[in-house]
């Protein structure tokens, strides 16, 4: 059984200021204001959250292979 990492460093494309976080555990966190340059980050195409597109570790659901936030229907 993989351990999963609840931590994530998150860096910031606009100003490089990188910030250790926790990531939440039941939703994905859509956006993230830097808290150096107040830059309001938003996922990359393709990635379901901030942390899977700037983090240094992907979000709990990526790490177990889970879809991470379904569409909702």
């Amino acid at each position: 059984m993989n351990t999963i990492v609840l931590e994530s460093v998150l860096t910031c494309p606009q100003c490089g200021f990188a910030k250790l976080e926790t990531m939440p555990t039941n939703a994905c966190q859509f956006f993230y204001e830097c808290s150096n340059c107040k830059a309001l980050l938003r996922p990359n195409a393709g990635d379901c959250c901030v942390f899977c597109s700037f983090g240094s570790v992907k979000c709990p659901p990526i790490q177990q292979q889970r879809e991470c936030c379904p569409p909702e229907h």
